[in-house]
């Protein structure tokens, strides 16, 4: 996820508050945000997604679903 850098700090503090935020890491490269999150199906997800567009400083939000965890 990346957000817009003066409201960074607030799509943090939104973000630490969600219940569906399992965790939550800052990262240089491809995007400023990494989230972790379980969902029971795609549904869940698409209305988790849905929800973040709705945060105020958020610029794109970049989902990959993990399918098989190798080690």
């Amino acid at each position: 996820m990346d957000t817009k850098p003066e409201r960074y700090m607030a799509v943090l503090e939104k973000l630490k508050a969600m219940r569906d935020v399992m965790c939550l890491r800052s990262s240089s490269g491809d995007h400023m945000l990494l989230i972790d999150c379980w969902f029971e199906n795609s549904g869940e997800l698409s209305r988790f997604v849905k929800n973040l567009e709705r945060v105020d400083g958020v610029e794109k939000i970049c989902p990959a679903i993990i399918t098989e965890k190798i080690k």
